[in-house]
């Protein structure tokens, strides 16, 4: 295993949550609560899901479970936050909880059994599973704001109509390593 996968997945983990912080720049206060019908979600529901998620599988990552008997997970898709510094509040308390477990791993603990739901996992694997879990919805976020912007929204990839001078300016380059993330925190 390469000797670098705890800072990769850390980047990997920001680089999403810069996709839903871009999001979240584009989109109305009361766009933050719209649901296109009630079996959908808002973007505020979506990110207090987020939030729990992260608070439960995070907080004493290596000691306890991952589902916390604390966690009402179904009270997270209740669209009951009601302003955006709420909204925000939630987004940035569940990365910063995460952030701060990564922050105190070391590669060593990358072969430790971490539980969630009583099932065992390799830290290593947990990191995946939600390396997998959160793009998921932050997937879904971007959509979101997608829809409610239409034609305003301002692309957070390679805008359509651009890959050719996109990719053109990066052949451009000599070869070089490089996570795909830094170009994003570069600007």
């Amino acid at each position: 295993m390469p000797a670098d996968y705890l800072a990769s997945a850390r980047k990997q983990f920001a680089y999403y949550k810069l996709l839903g912080d871009q999001t979240f720049a584009q989109v109305s206060d009361e766009q933050l609560f719209w649901q296109p019908n009630p079996a959908c979600n808002s973007l505020a529901s979506i990110v207090k899901h987020l939030w729990g998620n992260m608070l439960s599988r995070w907080t004493d990552f290596l000691t306890t479970d991952g589902e916390k008997p604390w966690r009402a997970r179904e009270a997270e898709f209740d669209n009951d936050l009601t302003t955006r510094a709420a909204v925000l509040a939630h987004w940035e308390a569940g990365w910063q909880c995460l952030f701060t477990a990564l922050d105190g791993l070391t590669e060593a603990d990358l072969a430790r059994t971490i539980y969630i739901r009583n099932q065992g996992h390799t830290v290593l694997e947990a990191i995946n599973r939600q390396l997998a879990h959160y793009p998921y919805h932050v997937g879904q976020l971007v959509l979101m704001g997608k829809l409610l912007q239409g034609e305003a929204w301002q692309s957070l990839s390679i805008p359509r109509g651009n890959s050719a001078a996109y990719n053109a300016e990066k052949f451009a380059q000599p070869p070089h390593q490089e996570h795909f993330t830094e170009e994003k925190f570069k600007k």
